[in-house]
């Protein structure tokens, strides 16, 4: 659910060869982490904290593996390319039958999040319906919150994205839809709302040049998963353990108040039926 607000490119650069590389020289296990486009980026220090902590937690080698769509690094995942990765709630229920969840961020108390639909700061839109024949800003078409809440609201009214608005483009990152929203280019936009209630504080300058229109129900926050052929293996099983163990220990908890999360949680698959639900909608409208 890692955004380009997370991850540095300068930071992380990988060849294939690294990533099909499964023990150091030395013998020691790796695990490789992937990050999609759904938090935060540019930040070094907390890139260098997070992968510290689950090394020492877990006892192995931790390299993080950053692309920049959901698709690649939902595919790396899917070929046993990384040991786990930190995706969105969409991938997750799409390929459910070939992932098994490793951890679920909390974020205010829970393992759950919203969708919001935004325009500009002096609109007074409060519903998907005075959004029509707007150009709209998606994040990926991978993504539950930038864009599946949005195609099932409006399979519900029987339109399609690209019949109810004027235009539409993907951004390719929650921060950029905020962006495209604040600078013009586009009307509206689908995002994150975990991600632009931290950009709210953060960047206020940026936030406050869009508003909310509307929220979506919470609907489960986009997790860590593994695949499921893995989900016993000896390095899941470490970084599981050290995820859920986060939130107690100094360290883990520095790095959780950079991400503005209260910790991880053990949560069942059912917290993503609300996703499904949707993805459901989707499909059967056609």
């Amino acid at each position: 659910m890692i955004e380009n607000w997370l991850i540095s490119r300068r930071a992380l650069v990988f060849t294939g060869a690294a990533l099909a590389t499964q023990r150091t020289s030395a013998g020691t296990p790796i695990i490789r982490f992937g990050l999609t486009p759904v938090f935060l980026s540019n930040d070094i220090e907390l890139l260098d904290q997070l992968r510290d902590f689950l090394a020492r937690h877990t006892g192995m080698s931790v390299v993080l593996v950053q692309r920049r769509t959901y698709e690649e690094i939902t595919s790396l995942l899917l070929s046993s390319q990384l040991t786990a990765a930190w995706i969105c709630g969409y991938p997750y229920v799409a390929y459910h039958d070939q992932l098994e969840l490793v951890a679920t961020p909390l974020w205010q108390g829970q393992p759950l999040y919203r969708s919001y639909l935004i325009g500009a700061a002096g609109r007074s839109a409060s519903t998907i319906n005075e959004l029509a024949g707007d150009t709209h800003a998606f994040s990926d078409p991978n993504s539950n919150s930038g864009y599946l809440v949005t195609q099932a609201a409006l399979a519900r009214l029987r339109r399609r994205p690209e019949e109810f608005f004027r235009r539409t483009f993907f951004t390719y990152g929650h921060r950029n839809v905020v962006r495209a929203v604040a600078s013009g280019l586009a009307q509206s936009g689908s995002v994150d709302g975990y991600v632009w209630e931290v950009i709210s504080e953060l960047e206020p300058e940026l936030s406050k040049q869009t508003r909310i229109v509307a929220q979506s129900e919470l609907l489960g926050f986009p997790p860590i998963a593994c695949a499921a052929k893995a989900k016993l293996s000896p390095e899941v099983h470490a970084l599981k353990r050290a995820l859920l163990g986060m939130a107690n220990d100094r360290e883990g908890a520095r790095v959780l108040r950079l991400l503005r999360l209260d910790g991880f949680a053990d949560a069942p698959a059912s917290t993503f039926d609300g996703i499904a639900e949707k993805l459901s909608q989707v499909r059967n409208f056609g």
